[in-house]
């Protein structure tokens, strides 16, 4: 099986600038920031996308949505607020096959996202 991107970031075959991480999961700047803090926080275990998870992904869901809030924190954005974006399959924006959470904020986000 070929390697994702991000599985080649958590390995350490490509670089990336590192705003975070722990035993389970990376947080990382993103490469083509939509918002002034743009950040992918990844779990390692690695899941293709939401809809692939099952009842035994629970611990490493939660601890990545835990993860992105604290990332959010340390970052600024705690009190003036954030997005998190998930994105599943083709239509839904998906690009790298590795279950993933946007972390966006640092000016006001507007609805629906465009």
């Amino acid at each position: 099986m070929n390697k994702t991107i991000f599985q080649k970031i958590i390995d350490r075959e490509i670089p990336a600038k590192i705003a975070h991480e722990d035993e389970h999961c990376i947080a990382i700047l993103d490469i083509n920031p939509q918002a002034p803090v743009h950040v992918l926080v990844i779990p390692k275990q690695p899941i293709a996308r939401v809809t692939e998870a099952d009842a035994s992904d629970q611990p490493v869901l939660g601890h990545l949505l835990l993860s992105a809030a604290a990332v959010a924190k340390k970052l600024g954005l705690g009190q003036s607020g954030f997005r998190l974006v998930i994105n599943n399959g083709r239509d839904g924006g998906e690009t790298v096959p590795h279950l993933h959470v946007h972390v966006l904020g640092g000016r006001p986000l507007g609805w629906p996202p465009g």
